[in-house]
């Protein structure tokens, strides 16, 4: 790699659009040149539905971005998200020539190939195929092959799949403003990034990162990832429920769950009020507090439980456990709920320090975004030798051959 390379990361977001710009230099050392964002319209739990406004709201991030950065943005790495996202594990088992006892190059590519063979809807298009580990003759946790003795070899793989069509509109929406995608990242994968430590993945953990529109969830065990995947429920969700509860506008709700609210309303005292106005001050009446904080409660705790029925099998192995980042985890209260829904130690995490502007953006709400950075940074530091239309490969070709401006 180079002295240093800039990278720009793009998350359309339900609640909002956010671009970061950042240095990253030899020394693995990230530094943030320059953050846009703008409020997002057009996006539905993750998805865009509809294009221009979405293109507006990424111009004016975009603008933003590039004044305080000073850099031209051209080239972005793409978050995506969306209940269509799906995760499995497979392996791929090859025998070596019965007059070869070395395992060669060729032989682990073999492997690979089967591994990534595994059967999805027609309608779905591959966006990770994570190498986990190798298996060589039956020994696990192999993470070099090449040269070794064995007769048979296993790529352990984690995939991630989603809906073509879904991925392809978020590429065509983001080529015709216009800009270039490197490539396409699951949101809690890049997230992951700079939110675990490699302790933690070894230890075992989970990380949730919640957000407006979903709750997208990454688990590794061993420094592998093991699990992954997008819960269609977030923040809006409970302010939808607030909003309905008190019978007030999306925007009222908002506020008064973000400036007042909790998930932790067995220790309100009994009786204690609260005043809900309206968008003018004008007192419209009272409310217990602690009804307001049981809306609450009770829709974090169903997207929380969601989550944890998608990983039950594998709780038990989480030594570094929970670890909560994103916007709504920001929330009052979200922790302690956290730890009842799971059973194990939470912690709530933004991203890892990063030097840059102002610390502000290491908070949750921005993990994602800054995980694009340092995920583009670990795609280069792996294939420093690849032309940039190669270092795409196939799954990025195969993802833009079909997209049109």
């Amino acid at each position: 790699m180079a002295k240093s390379t800039i990278y720009a990361g793009l998350e359309i977001g339900t609640h909002k659009i956010c671009v970061v710009v950042g240095e990253a230099k030899r020394d693995g050392a990230i530094k943030i040149l320059g953050v846009g964002q703008a409020p997002s319209r057009g996006v539905r739990k993750g998805e865009i539905v509809d294009f221009e406004k979405v293109q507006t709201c990424v111009n004016d991030a975009l603008v933003r971005a590039e004044d305080r950065s000073d850099v031209m943005i051209r080239n972005v790495f793409l978050g995506v998200t969306g209940a269509h996202i799906e995760s499995l594990n497979n392996r791929g088992r090859h025998r070596l020539p019965d007059d070869q006892t070395e395992i060669a190059e060729d032989d682990v590519e073999e492997a690979k190939e089967i591994a990534r063979s595994v059967s999805i809807p027609q309608s779905n298009v591959f966006l990770h195929s994570v190498t986990r580990q190798y298996i060589v003759d039956g020994q696990e946790a192999v993470r070099q092959p090449i040269g070794r003795e064995g007769r048979v070899l296993e790529a352990d793989y984690h995939i991630i799949h989603g809906v073509r069509g879904r991925v392809q509109n978020a590429i065509r929406c983001v080529r015709e403003i216009p800009l270039e995608v490197e490539d396409v990242v699951f949101n809690p994968v890049a997230a992951a990034q700079v939110v675990l430590t490699r302790e933690a993945k070894m230890q075992g953990a989970l990380m949730i990162d919640f957000g407006a529109g979903t709750c997208d969830y990454v688990l590794y065990e061993d420094g592998m990832i093991t699990a992954s995947g997008c819960v269609p429920l977030g923040g809006d969700h409970i302010t939808n429920d607030v909003a309905m509860a008190l019978q007030i506008p999306n925007g009222r709700a908002e506020r008064l769950k973000v400036e007042e609210g909790s998930v932790l309303y067995e220790d309100v005292a009994e009786g204690e009020m609260l005043s809900i106005e309206d968008d003018t001050g004008l007192v419209l009446g009272e409310i217990e507090r602690a009804f307001l904080f049981e809306v609450m409660n009770l829709r974090t705790k169903e997207i929380l439980t969601q989550v944890r029925v998608r990983v039950e099998d594998h709780l038990g192995r989480l030594g570094a456990g929970i670890y909560l980042t994103g916007g709504v985890s920001m929330m009052k209260g979200v922790d302690a709920v956290a730890r009842e829904v799971f059973g194990i130690k939470v912690t709530r995490a933004g991203s890892a320090p990063v030097s840059g502007i102002t610390a502000t953006f290491e908070n949750p709400q921005y993990s994602a975004p800054i995980g694009l950075i340092r995920y583009a940074q670990i795609l280069d530091s792996e294939k420093p030798f690849l032309s940039p239309l190669k270092r795409l490969g196939r799954r990025m070709q195969e993802l833009l051959s079909s997209v049109t401006l």
